[in-house]
C-alpha cells in the first residue's frame, strides 16, 4: 500500500509539473553549421527569439563578435583567459552557475573588475522546461545573490538556459523575470577535458565557423580555448572584427543605426 501511495505522489507530482509548463514541448537549442561566414538558419526558432526578445547573433551583418564562456566548474584556465582578454582589451560575458560561484568567487570577482559581464546560468543547472515559473524565479535569483555577495555586480539580466533546453514557456516566464536569453551562432565540442586536440583545432573551427555578429559560445575548461585564445582574437582583428559586450549588443538592437554609430 505503502508503495502504491509513494507512485502515486510521483505520478501526480510529475502530472502537476507538466500542467504548470502547458506540456509545452522542450528544444535543445542547435542548428546546422555552415563555412560560409554567415550566421546559421535557426528556422522556426527565429520567431520564438524575436517574440521573446532574445539573441543568438547580431544580425546587422557588421563585423562584431561577441565572446561568451560557460562556467560549471574550473579547471585552472580562466586566469589565463582572463589574462588574454585583459591584454587584447576584450570584453566577454561569463555564463557561471552556483557551484562555481561558490568554489571560485575571487574569479568572479576578478571578472567583474575588470569589466566582463557575469550572466545567469541557473545556480543549480536544472532543465527549465520541466520546472514551474517559481523554481525557475529561484534559481536565477538565488545565482543572483551569489554573484552580488563576491562581486560589484548585483543584477544580472543575461540568461543562457542550463544544457540550452527552452521552450516557448521558458522563454515567457524567463523575460517576465526581467531576463534575456542569450543562445550562440556559433560552438563546438570543447569541453570534454580528456579529448583535447591542441590549440590549433580550437582555432580552425572557430575561425571556419565565423561570422559578422557571431555570439561564439566557448569553455573555460578546454585548455585548447585557453591557448587558442589569442591567436584567434589577433588574427580575427586582423580580417577587420571587433569586439563588443553583450551590452552593446542590445543597446544596439534599440536605437536607430545613425545614433549608435555603427
Amino acid at each position: 500500500m505503502q508503495k502504491f501511495i509513494a507512485v502515486s505522489v510521483i505520478v501526480f507530482l510529475a502530472f502537476f509539473i507538466g500542467m504548470e509548463n502547458n506540456h509545452v514541448a522542450a528544444y535543445g537549442w542547435g542548428f546546422k553549421k555552415n563555412s560560409d561566414h554567415q550566421p546559421p538558419d535557426i528556422g522556426e526558432y527565429q520567431e520564438l527569439l524575436d517574440k521573446y526578445g532574445a539573441y543568438y547573433a547580431d544580425l546587422s551583418g557588421d563585423k562584431v563578435i561577441y565572446l561568451t564562456f560557460d562556467n560549471g566548474y574550473e579547471a585552472g584556465y580562466t586566469g589565463e583567459i582572463l589574462d588574454v582578454l585583459k591584454k587584447e582589451e576584450v570584453p566577454a560575458t561569463f555564463f557561471v552557475t552556483g557551484h562555481y560561484v561558490d568554489s571560485e568567487p575571487e574569479l568572479i570577482k576578478r571578472m567583474v573588475d575588470e569589466g566582463h559581464i557575469i550572466g545567469n546560468h541557473s545556480y543549480h543547472h536544472p532543465d527549465f522546461s520541466t520546472i514551474s515559473k517559481d523554481s525557475i524565479k529561484e534559481e536565477l535569483e538565488t545565482l543572483e545573490e551569489a554573484v552580488a555577495e563576491v562581486s560589484d555586480q548585483k543584477e544580472l539580466k543575461y540568461l543562457r538556459p542550463p544544457r540550452g533546453i527552452f521552450n516557448e514557456q521558458t522563454l515567457k516566464w524567463t523575460s517576465e523575470l526581467g531576463y534575456i536569453h542569450v543562445f550562440w551562432s556559433l560552438a563546438f565540442v570543447d569541453w570534454e577535458t580528456s579529448k583535447q586536440k591542441g590549440w590549433e583545432y580550437a582555432f580552425e573551427q572557430v575561425m571556419d565557423q565565423i561570422h559578422p555578429g557571431a555570439i561564439a559560445l566557448l569553455h573555460t575548461v578546454s585548455s585548447d580555448n585557453a591557448e587558442a585564445l589569442e591567436h584567434l582574437i589577433k588574427e580575427l582583428k586582423k580580417q577587420g572584427y571587433t569586439f563588443k559586450s553583450l551590452d552593446d549588443l542590445v543597446i544596439k538592437d534599440h536605437l536607430p543605426p545613425s545614433i549608435y554609430g555603427f
